[in-house]
């Protein structure tokens, strides 16, 4: 009997999900470019399967059912276009060839298209959940050759996270790199909900000078409420845990986040599309300034700098920055789903962002309690252009404005700096402002470029331009080429 599916890369990620695939009933086929990773699979996590082992990509591809279908957990980049290359010529048309890591989606869009002219379809799925998702259910978020979906989707739905409900946190997102450009999205709010968390332990470590025991505690409550997440929870865990010398082992972790791309190609996407996606953009920013703890140092001592203690009533100020903590994720997923409409409406992918939700409702690490509440919106609303603009968000925003207004002033006053969790404020005061002084920035780009402006007393699309000072000409810019 051959194999329903093969999988290439034996990292933790691609024996989890072999192991997942064959607790669901599939016949799998592995194989790694070290093919002594392959016997130590079988011998090891593998061993008393129905896992079989491929000794070289010729073997791989003759013991897999058709149409073959191969699995990519190879590290995004050279390494996956190198694989393709060398099975194209081993496939036959109609096999499907998936890149299950976090390939950037102009990649993916490439590939589908290459392939596509040979007759192989190809996917890229995103897959999120860390190592017991994909070992459990995880989120998986395909996207790429529309024809290749009924070939993969009861293996990949039967593997994924369910919800409470029981669907599966897996549907076809849409064609290109769709796929993929949801996972990179998805990413990005994951940056932005870990640096949120992070400010509200500082918040709470250095402003309100609490102990592990009480931020644990605390974090334990609010997973109990709207903030109920798979972060708030794993938060409320990382503060328990105690080294050896029974000593918070947080605290002995040095202050520089990693970072492997996602949250940046977020951000860039975002200026290239024009949504302004600063929440998540400052959690990459903050992730920068954190590498540079060498200069940190210095200038701390060059300015004297202290944070200075928060008074006042300890229960108070930590609930009103639970409820600034929320405002300011809705405000992290929203923008995260304008840049995910922007993109769908760009690149033609007619994506469901109600399912897109759904797909995160579970296994990955950005699940939580209020991603029903944004598939509902959605349902409610397809056209909804601004998550906050739905009744159930605009509720809790309205109602978490003057806790989330004074953490973030408490913070500026202090000195405790939490560039993700004010930034959300701002935008969402400049968004819900009518009048923006955008006037001044254009008569100055008037002035000195004659760049034009449109008149509040006029139609739109009409142009003018001034010559401000007399001395400069009529002409403007949009007129001529320079």
């Amino acid at each position: 009997m051959k194999g329903d599916i093969g999988v290439i890369g034996l990292a933790v990620m691609g024996q989890n999900l072999i192991l997942n695939m064959n607790d669901h009933g599939f016949k799998v086929v592995a194989y790694n470019r070290t093919v002594a990773k392959v016997e130590e699979f079988l011998e090891g996590p593998a061993k008393g399967t129905n896992i079989i082992g491929a000794t070289s990509l010729e073997d791989l591809v003759a013991k897999l059912e058709a149409p073959r279908k191969v699995m990519l957990m190879v590290r995004a980049g050279d390494v996956v276009d190198a694989f393709i290359d060398q099975l194209v010529p081993l496939l036959d048309k109609g096999d499907i060839i998936i890149d299950g890591g976090n390939s950037n989606y102009p990649d993916t869009n490439r590939r589908v298209a290459e392939l596509e002219k040979k007759g192989i379809l190809y996917v890229g799925s995103g897959v999120s959940g860390g190592e017991e998702g994909a070992r459990f259910g995880p989120s998986i978020m395909p996207g790429g050759s529309e024809a290749a979906w009924p070939a993969i989707k009861p293996i990949f739905q039967a593997i994924s996270a369910k919800t409470d409900a029981g669907e599966a946190c897996c549907d076809w997102v849409g064609k290109d790199g769709a796929g993929h450009f949801v996972k990179m999205v998805h990413n990005g709010i994951e940056y932005g909900d870990m640096q949120l968390i992070s400010e509200a332990y500082h918040f709470m470590k250095s402003g309100l000078g609490l102990s592990h025991d009480e931020m644990q505690s605390i974090f334990q409550e609010w997973n109990k409420t709207e903030l109920d997440s798979y972060l708030v929870e794993i938060t409320s865990e990382i503060l328990g845990y105690k080294d050896e010398d029974g000593q918070p082992l947080v605290e002995k972790i040095l202050d520089t986040a990693g970072q492997k791309g996602t949250g940046k190609w977020t951000g860039i996407n975002a200026l290239d599309l024009g949504i302004p996606l600063t929440l998540i953009t400052e959690s990459v920013f903050a992730r920068c300034v954190s590498s540079m703890k060498d200069q940190r140092v210095e200038a701390q001592e060059l300015f004297g700098k202290t944070i200075t203690p928060v008074e006042g009533d300890k229960k108070e100020w930590v609930d009103a920055l639970r409820q600034a903590l929320l405002a300011s994720k809705i405000i992290s997923y929203a923008q995260g789903f304008m840049l995910i409409r922007e993109a769908s409406e760009e690149f033609n992918w007619d994506l469901n962002y109600g399912n897109v939700a759904l797909m995160w409702r579970g296994g990955c690490i950005i699940r939580s309690a209020f991603l029903g509440n944004i598939r509902d919106a959605y349902e409610a609303n397809p056209e909804i252009k601004f998550l906050g603009s739905d009744p159930y968000f605009k509720d809790i925003l309205q109602s978490s404005m003057a806790a989330w207004r004074k953490v973030a002033a408490k913070s500026l006053e202090i000195g405790l700096p939490m560039p993700t969790m004010t930034s959300g404020l701002t935008f969402l005061d400049s968004y819900t402002t009518a009048q923006l002084p955008a006037n001044m920035i254009q008569a100055q780009r008037d002035y000195f470029g004659a760049h034009t402006y449109e008149r509040i007393d006029q139609p739109r699309g009409q142009f003018f331009h001034t010559n401000w000072t007399g001395t400069g000409g009529n002409t403007a810019s949009t007129t001529y080429d320079v």
